[in-house]
């Protein structure tokens, strides 16, 4: 997929990147929808509008978006205010309808993409067109979930593809309402280089007090933009009125957000330091793998004692000492103890994993 366009090459996109998407969770009424954006686009510039018309929620009952109406207001929004707008697709009419109101750009929300057969619908029910498609990640933290999504996406023809972070579903109790799991991010965008990487503060936080650490954890993890709910009147708001911001406090947020560099201009005289360093890095690392292959070699040599003296592969004492001394050590080293102790974790997963493989393997006869 090295053809996915990068956002600055969208034909909505009329700003650099990082950009920016706002506007409330749902539309509400037509005054409620001009109001709000029309009060976003007085307090700061942003990339394109976006507002709920379809609202999968978890019981019946709940206020489930207008529907179609929603978008009739919408598009009066984006003629009014010359700006673009997305919205939330979960199925093939949803993606008829949106583009026949001239939605500019679509999203497919995490209860949809945790459905390949959801996902499928939609790819089909887009096959023949150019619109862009942001693609949130599924409720529980499967990274092949995600990329499934967004390789059925491509499939259809899309090209214009973001994929869109809002953290992940979890018992645990947390600050957040939506655990980020930052690295599940990272790792989609290792697989796929060109992706980009869109924010949705909102969702992770749960509270709008949130929005601001998010957006900057975001940004410095060189994600390309954010998405913001905004009403404005966040307090009377018909969902998730926790999470959502007024236009003023939006514009706050996006002119505190610190924008770092992706990299140094070569002219800077302290351009070859940070290359300096990363050789530096690369170095320790080759020593670091040498070491785990000694090590390794050493495991091998011990399954192959406790296979010819017929002694258990797990042997919970030893653990126990490894796992209570090693932490403790990387502390006097100034090591983070919970990094070294997920570390000899995995170390000691796959040494049982390579001495299981040798005691159950016949000793050779020499």
């Amino acid at each position: 997929m090295k053809d996915i366009r990068a956002l600055n090459e969208w034909s909505v996109v009329k700003n650099n990147t990082p950009i920016a998407i706002a506007g409330p969770c749902s539309a509400e009424t037509e005054e409620q929808l001009m109001a709000t954006c029309k009060q976003i686009k007085e307090n700061i510039d942003i990339t394109m509008f976006r507002a709920g018309v379809w609202k999968p929620r978890t019981r019946p009952g709940s206020f489930e978006g207008v529907g179609e109406e929603g978008l009739k207001w919408f598009k009066n929004v984006k003629k009014e205010l010359d700006m673009p707008i997305t919205v939330e697709v979960a199925n093939a009419e949803h993606v008829e309808l949106a583009l026949k109101h001239d939605v500019d750009v679509l999203w497919i929300g995490a209860r949809s993409t945790v459905n390949p057969f959801t996902v499928q619908e939609i790819a089909d029910a887009l096959k023949g067109t150019n619109v862009p498609v942001m693609i949130k990640n599924p409720l529980n933290p499967d990274l092949a979930l995600w990329k499934g999504a967004i390789e059925r996406i491509y499939n259809a023809g899309i090209r214009d593809i973001a994929a869109l972070h809002r953290g992940f579903s979890s018992f645990e109790k947390t600050k957040y309402r939506n655990i980020p799991m930052w690295k599940l991010a990272i790792e989609l965008k290792t697989d796929l280089p060109n992706i980009p990487l869109i924010c949705d503060p909102s969702h992770i936080g749960g509270s709008r007090d949130l929005i601001l650490p998010v957006s900057q954890k975001a940004m410095d993890l060189d994600f390309d933009g954010l998405m913001i709910e905004t009403h404005y009147n966040p307090t009377e708001a018909w969902s998730d009125a926790a999470q959502q911001v007024t236009p003023a406090r939006l514009a706050e947020i996006l002119n505190e957000v610190k924008i770092k560099q992706r990299q140094l201009d070569p002219s800077d005289l302290d351009a070859n330091q940070l290359d300096d360093l990363r050789g530096k890095i690369d170095r320790i690392d080759n020593e670091i793998l040498d070491a785990l292959a000694s090590r390794m070699g050493v495991v091998n040599q011990i399954g192959e004692y406790k296979r010819d003296h017929n002694l258990t592969v797990f042997q919970a004492d030893r653990w126990i000492n490894v796992f209570q001394s090693r932490p403790g050590a990387a502390s006097d080293l100034g090591l983070s103890k919970e990094f070294v102790e997920q570390m000899f974790k995995l170390i000691h997963d796959e040494s049982i994993r390579l001495q299981t493989k040798i005691v159950n393997t016949e000793k050779e006869n020499v």
